[in-house]
């Protein structure tokens, strides 16, 4: 079943909309970490549900429980043809640091072939593809090529918590045949690319308390502990200047990718020269030796710090030990990893260095384990097929080193496979200052998810 003329035509005639309609979404500051924002990730899901009703989805609702709202919308009545669960998130990450934005976070702003706001990559921009892409084909056919769950959430960049609770709850009963998510990137500008493999994701928090309060370092310097010292401890015993994750036994579970799989990324257009002038900006790589990075990233656990806080840091001098230190420490984990047994692993090796003199306790904030999808699952077939079409190219597979814990769920729960149909670029800034989405890829996701759902409704 080839796109019909029409859908085709609404969605080239309809980009000033598509467009405009993104930029009134990223006006909504959803930032879900933060609590004094829970009213702008709520008015984000309104703004959602209104577009799912005015594109003619049935069953449209807020699915409401201990955290930000799902929001839901199907439509149903394509007897015999498969059912396709698209998949999004309309929270954001916190817009810091602001001074290092060209133009507000949350004032979209588009210079030259790019719009720039927080969200406009990740997932705002493009979750708002998926819908443009129902919307083309409900308003100018009046119908769609197959059954459609719509399931986008609002807890994605923070635990995940209501989504977790729902597909866990449901199961098998969710009822469909595989999920379409789109919050991966191009490998490079121009190259249609699907995701086949995610690392899992531990995330902790370690703390180290001292003394009871914060000390004179000219009194007690030479007796009482220091938390920072100790931390820094901690953290060094955790991994190597190498690279090595110094936790027992975490290399024992890791699937080696096959060695199709290694030429297959061997082919891939990427110079590790110019990723690390063009998008990593440090004097070198770093990572396991005897590795390449797209291994390191794609194929192999990390043990990363993202933040210590204790003591002093402000403008001047204060001789104090502090009493406490906190550090945020993540794993990203591959497949065949056991997202639990890893977790207590790192819990009993932060306990194994606790320093003289300090009390160690681990949080674990986050578990879920890796996933990867065969390249010739029949779902993963026709994407492939229609973003060759799309694109004018053949359609490239590789894995990513980031995390979409839902993924995981929907193989577990569902037993069903997610199709990672990616429209971000490399240079996009996700999570960090100035994000941004290359406008053609908007219209040309449009098109290519157009044509997914149409090559679904073809008789088998």
């Amino acid at each position: 079943m080839p796109l019909d003329p029409q859908v085709l035509d609404y969605y080239r005639s309809h980009q000033t909309d598509f467009l405009e309609g993104l930029k009134d979404l990223l006006r909504i500051p959803s930032i879900s970490a933060l609590s004094e924002h829970k009213a702008d990730v709520l008015e984000a899901a309104n703004f959602l549900l209104s577009d799912l009703n005015a594109m003619g989805l049935e069953g449209v609702r807020l699915v409401e429980g201990s955290g930000h709202p799902l929001v839901y919308g199907e439509w149903l009545n394509a007897p015999g043809k498969p059912t396709l669960l698209i998949y999004g998130h309309y929270d954001v990450q916190p817009p810091e640091p602001l001074d290092e934005w060209v133009s507000p976070p949350f004032d979209p702003t588009v210079r030259g072939d790019n719009i720039y706001a927080r969200g406009a990559v990740d997932d705002k921009g493009q979750t708002w593809i998926l819908l443009k892409a129902l919307e083309g084909h409900l308003k100018a056919d009046g119908r769609l090529p197959i059954n459609v769950k719509v399931l986008i959430e609002g807890e994605e960049e923070v635990d995940g918590g209501m989504i977790a609770a729902y597909v866990e709850e449901r199961g098998k009963d969710l009822g469909a045949d595989a999920a379409l998510i789109c919050d991966t990137e191009m490998f490079a500008p121009g190259l249609p690319t699907i995701t086949t493999g995610l690392r899992g994701i531990i995330y902790s928090e370690i703390e180290v308390q001292g003394a009871r309060t914060d000390l004179h370092s000219g009194l007690y310097g030479g007796a009482a502990p220091n938390p920072l010292q100790a931390m820094a401890e901690i953290l060094c015993g955790l991994k190597d200047s190498e690279g090595r994750i110094l936790v027992p036994g975490v290399y024992e579970a890791v699937a080696e990718p096959s060695d199709a799989e290694k030429e297959a990324w061997a082919s891939l257009p990427f110079d590790e020269g110019e990723m690390l002038a063009n998008e990593v900006g440090s004097t070198a790589l770093t990572g396991e030796p005897g590795r390449t990075a797209l291994e390191r990233m794609w194929s192999r656990p990390t043990l990363e710090v993202h933040g210590i806080r204790g003591g002093f840091v402000g403008e001047g001098a204060k001789t104090v030990i502090p009493a406490k230190a906190v550090a945020k420490v993540s794993m990203r984990l591959v497949p065949d990893m056991d997202a639990a047994a890893t977790a207590q692993a790192l819990v009993d090796r932060v306990k194994a260095l606790e320093p003289a003199g300090c009390r160690v306790s681990t949080r674990i904030l986050a578990a879920s384990a890796a996933s990867l999808t065969p390249t010739d699952d029949p779902f993963v077939v026709k994407a492939a097929a229609a973003l060759q079409e799309s694109f004018g190219k053949p359609t490239v597979y590789i894995r990513s080193g980031g995390s979409i814990p839902v993924v995981g769920l929907f193989q577990r729960f569902a037993g069903i496979p997610s199709v990672l149909m990616g429209f971000g670029l490399p240079d996009d800034n996700l999570h960090a200052p100035n994000e941004k989405f290359h406008i053609p890829n908007l219209y040309a996701g449009i098109e290519a998810v157009g044509r997914y759902l149409a090559l679904l409704g073809e008789d088998s």
